[in-house]
């Protein structure tokens, strides 16, 4: 089965709304590119500026967290309704960041990606090993644990719809990068596990990144393993070099 490549970019904190708008207005003639879906997740004060200015080209607007309450007394968060209404296709979910800083947890995650599909967003659904998990030979089994949990009371049809960004999290920003067999050898267990859990159909539809520190220099060699279908970038989507990113072939 051919899967479309999906390739986003997470701007994390950077971007006030103008700055969004100029940058959007650089980057879509270098992402034009019909085989690959292109996805910008952006802060939550740039979406309706970054909607507006992506209207009419490929791009698809994108968030980088919701909360998984329809509404209520829950200063500060976002609801999957305020996404739609603004224009929101993704979001990103169980970031490593958000882990480590906010407190998200597997459980979290995994009321999150139900909340999305309630709502028709698709969710990149974050998943990744520290340096010492993978020193320790642990990395799959933390992952298969992960995904699991993220993907509890999760239909098939929906789980077929879902983005998953596998990102080794000692390679986030350090400009370290897993070798692509590397990748490819955590997603393809990605892989099996979603077909243990469901079937191989489901788990052919798939769609799984690689993320970590991808560039224009290593990402062709990434996207060609067959189990890697596009990439989760960080730094390096804030740079004319993402159209090279999304144009890799």
């Amino acid at each position: 089965m051919s899967r479309k490549k999906i390739i986003a970019g997470n701007w994390k904190m950077n971007m006030t709304p103008s700055q969004a708008v100029k940058l959007i207005e650089e980057l879509k003639p270098l992402v034009v590119n019909d085989e690959v879906d292109v996805v910008f997740c952006v802060p939550a004060i740039d979406i309706i500026p970054a909607v507006k200015a992506a209207e009419g080209s490929n791009i698809n607007i994108g968030a980088e967290n919701m909360y998984f309450e329809e509404k209520g007394a829950y200063t500060g968060e976002i609801a999957p309704d305020m996404l739609t209404d603004a224009g929101v296709k993704y979001v990103i979910i169980g970031h490593s960041e958000r882990r480590e800083y906010f407190a998200e947890t597997d459980e979290t995650v995994n009321k999150k990606v139900i909340k999305a599909f309630e709502h028709g967003i698709t969710p990149i659904i974050c998943c990744g090993e520290s340096l010492t998990q993978r020193k320790q030979g642990i990395y799959i089994d933390w992952i298969r644990m992960q995904i699991k949990i993220a993907f509890q009371n999760v239909s098939a049809d929906n789980a077929a719809k879902a983005v998953i960004a596998y990102e080794p999290i000692w390679a986030i920003g350090t400009g370290e990068t897993a070798t692509s067999d590397q990748a490819e050898e955590v997603c393809a267990a990605i892989r099996a596990c979603i077909a243990e859990i469901y079937d191989t159909a489901t788990a052919a539809s798939i769609r799984i990144q690689y993320g970590g520190s991808v560039n224009a220099g290593n990402a062709a060699e990434l996207f060609s393993k067959p189990d890697i279908d596009g990439g989760l970038v960080g730094g390096a989507s804030l740079k004319p070099d993402f159209g090279k990113i999304v144009n890799y072939k």
